[in-house]
């Protein structure tokens, strides 16, 4: 008797759940249908309209991978979701800020060198700016990686996320210190000017572009490309591979963990003070809170498209940025934060591991 019910209860325990009942998948269904039917009025009612929000959503996308690959490299490797990362984010906009308003760094080829042709003044300076920015965030995250995550490497990771929440607040309300940066929003000075192109549609409307877009573009994709290679072909690269899979035997195999969690740490880092950078420049005003949303936007992105995956931060970076572009052209613009924040609760329903996530497999 007790041998058939422990056997019942085993298979009790063992049968598949559904993800979601037929009230949620219909609900999804529904959703789905409405999403569908608002981007298809949008799109014959008005193309070129429509193209112009696909162009603020790549935008958007581009800089959201910048923050998101931060997120999704620390947790492939410690576990940890680093909710400081959006904060170091704000310090790089405001670090390249600095820069250029009160030192003029984007200037200097021009000084040192007076026959300089401007472009080259611009390249050149607009270049130091930004490697200044992402020095500057990977000091600060290695430091912050240190002083606040390594004491609690062996902790539960809820004492490690709540020293990540404590960092970020820190850095916040630090940072509106009157003495350190400020509360209020302040203008950017920009390293160079914008410059749009109007592109002439079929039926005589026009797209623009900017100069900032094909930055921006090209800056992501470019750094999708120099991860790709130093996580594969470099002998960092496998030690972060071999850390994030099993931390124990890659120390017994000579590996430094410290190191390479530091070395995570400051990449991502680092990226994420590119993508300050360049949302600045784009959208020309700062404030000590300016890494909160863009922060917990990309780390719904990181989710989205598989936590632990660079593609896949990649890939849910430029949907967060369509889903945000589209909901306030079509819906509402308060309502392009709350769609996020949907996306997110839609994920975990329907696929936790993401897009290109994979389910964590047990180790031998």
């Amino acid at each position: 008797m007790q041998k058939n019910a422990a056997l019942f209860t085993s298979k009790i325990s063992h049968k598949p759940r559904r993800p979601l009942g037929w009230i949620g998948q219909g609900f999804l269904i529904l959703l789905a249908l409405a999403v569908i039917y608002i981007l298809g009025k949008g799109l014959l009612k008005d193309p070129a309209l429509f193209l112009q929000f696909v162009i603020q959503g790549l935008q958007l996308g581009f800089v959201y991978a910048l923050i998101a690959l931060g997120y999704t490299m620390v947790y492939g490797i410690v576990k940890l979701i680093n909710f400081a990362h959006g904060d170091v984010f704000m310090v790089g906009a405001f670090t390249s800020f600095y820069a250029i308003a009160r030192f003029n760094l984007h200037q200097w080829p021009a000084m040192v060198f007076p026959g300089l042709p401007e472009i080259w003044v611009i390249i050149i300076g607009t270049l130091t700016v930004v490697l200044l920015s992402m020095a500057v965030c990977a000091l600060l995250a290695i430091t912050i990686e240190r002083v606040a995550y390594k004491p609690l490497r062996d902790a539960p990771r809820i004492a490690a996320l709540i020293t990540a929440i404590g960092v970020s607040f820190f850095l916040e309300f630090f940072g509106a210190l009157e003495f350190v940066y400020s509360p209020r929003f302040i203008p950017y000075q920009r390293p160079f000017d914008i410059v749009a192109w109007n592109i002439p549609l079929m039926n005589g409307k026009t797209i623009t572009i900017s100069n900032i877009l094909v930055l921006i573009m090209v800056a992501s994709i470019l750094v999708q490309f120099v991860l790709q290679y130093l996580v594969h072909k470099t002998k960092m690269g496998i030690a972060m591979r071999a850390a994030s899979f099993d931390k124990p035997t890659a120390r017994l195999m000579g590996i430094n963990v410290d190191q390479v969690i530091s070395f995570t740490f400051a990449v991502g880092a680092a990226f994420a003070g590119l993508g300050g950078v360049l949302y600045a420049i784009a959208y020309s005003s700062i404030w000590s809170q300016l890494g909160v949303l863009p922060g917990l936007k990309a780390f719904v992105a990181a989710v989205l498209g598989g936590i632990g995956s660079i593609p896949g931060a990649f890939l849910g970076a430029l949907i967060m940025g369509q889903a945000e572009a589209m909901t306030a052209g079509y819906i509402s613009t308060p309502m392009r934060d709350a769609v996020a924040f949907t996306i997110l609760i839609i994920v975990l329903l329907v696929r936790p591991t993401g897009i290109l996530g994979e389910p964590e497999k047990e180790k031998a």
